[in-house]
C-alpha cells in the first residue's frame, strides 16, 4: 500500500470554532491511502471531531493554518458538497433527523448528485437493485428505507442508516466519527461487521479514517494504523497493538510525557522527546 500515493493529506492543520479564539487542532499531520485504516484515538477534548468537521467544511470551524490535499486538490476550497460528490464522506457522531424527507428519496438523490447527474435523478429500476444488493450486503431490514431519515431511530438505527449511506454512495475515503458512541456491545459488532463488508467489498478503493474515544470497535474493525491524538496534534502512531496498549493502560500515561514535552519545547528546540511522545514546534 505504501507505493501508493496517499489519496488524503493533512499538512500542519489548524483550526477553531468560529466564536472562539482558541485554537482546537494545533498542527495535524496525516496521510491516507486507499486501501488503508487508520484510527484515530484520544481522550475527550483532543481534537477528534474537530478534525472530522474541518474535513467535511462544517462552516463553524475557521481554519487558521496549514492545508488538506484529496485526490492532489485543495480540499479546503472545496464547497461540502463537492467534497463529497469526489467521494469524501462522513459517517456523525450524532447523527440528525430529517423530519417529512423519505430516506429512499434521500438515498436516491445523493447517489444521483454522487455519479453526476445534473438536471434529472438516478432512473428508479436502477436505483431499486442498487438499494436491494446493498440492503442484502449488510443484513438490514428494508423497511429502514421507508421512513423518515433518522426520525425515531434508535442509536443503533441512526448508525446502520449511516453505514446504509456509505454503502450506497460507495466512498473513496470515509471519514467515521465516533461511530461506536452510544452503542452497545452487540450494536458495536454490527456495525463493525458492516464497514467491514464495505471495505472488503470496495477492494482496495477505499480509505477509511476511524475515529473513536474506545478500542472495543478496534477487536473488530482491525486498523493499519492507529494515531493518537493530544491537545489539538497527533503525538504517536503505530499498529493495532497500540490500540491494545492502550486499552490496558489509558491515556494518563501519555498525557503525563506530552505535558513534560509541552513544557520543555522552545522555538529554539523544536523537537523533543518524552517516552513515546514527539513533539514538532510548529
Amino acid at each position: 500500500m505504501a507505493d501508493r500515493a496517499p489519496e488524503l493529506v493533512i499538512r500542519n492543520l489548524r483550526a477553531k470554532v468560529e466564536e472562539l479564539d482558541r485554537e482546537i487542532l494545533k498542527g495535524v499531520n496525516l496521510e491516507v491511502r486507499k486501501g488503508e485504516i487508520h484510527a484515530i484515538m484520544g481522550p475527550n477534548g483532543s481534537g477528534k471531531s474537530t478534525l472530522a468537521n474541518v474535513l467535511m467544511g462544517n462552516p463553524f470551524y475557521v481554519v487558521t493554518g496549514g492545508e488538506v490535499l484529496y485526490k492532489g486538490r485543495d480540499l479546503l476550497e472545496m464547497t461540502p458538497d463537492e467534497r463529497a460528490r469526489e467521494g469524501l464522506f462522513i459517517a456523525f457522531q450524532y447523527p440528525v433527523a430529517i423530519p417529512g424527507v423519505n430516506f429512499a428519496s434521500f438515498l436516491r438523490t445523493a447517489l444521483s448528485a454522487r455519479r453526476g447527474y445534473e438536471h434529472e435523478l438516478i432512473p428508479v429500476s436502477e436505483f431499486q437493485k442498487i438499494l436491494r444488493e446493498k440492503l442484502e450486503l449488510l443484513r438490514l431490514d428494508p423497511s429502514i428505507v421507508t421512513r423518515y431519515v433518522n426520525e425515531g431511530f434508535s442509536g443503533g438505527e441512526k448508525k446502520r442508516a449511516e453505514i446504509l449511506q456509505m454503502a450506497i454512495l460507495e466512498p473513496e475515503m470515509a471519514i467515521m466519527d465516533e461511530t461506536d458512541s452510544g452503542l452497545d456491545i452487540d450494536a458495536v459488532k454490527v456495525v463493525a461487521e458492516n464497514v467491514n463488508r464495505l471495505f472488503e467489498q470496495a477492494q482496495g478503493n477505499m480509505g477509511i479514517v476511524l475515529i473513536t474515544h474506545y478500542s472495543r470497535i478496534l477487536h473488530y474493525i482491525r486498523p493499519h494504523y492507529v494515531h493518537v491524538m493530544l491537545d489539538g496534534r497527533i503525538v504517536i502512531s503505530g499498529g493495532p497493538e497500540l490500540a491494545d496498549e492502550l486499552e490496558q493502560t489509558g491515556y494518563e500515561g501519555l498525557q503525563a510525557q506530552f505535558a513534560e514535552v509541552a513544557a520543555e519545547t522552545t522555538t529554539s528546540q523544536p523537537v523533543r522527546r518524552a517516552g513515546k511522545i514527539f513533539w514538532v514546534a510548529h
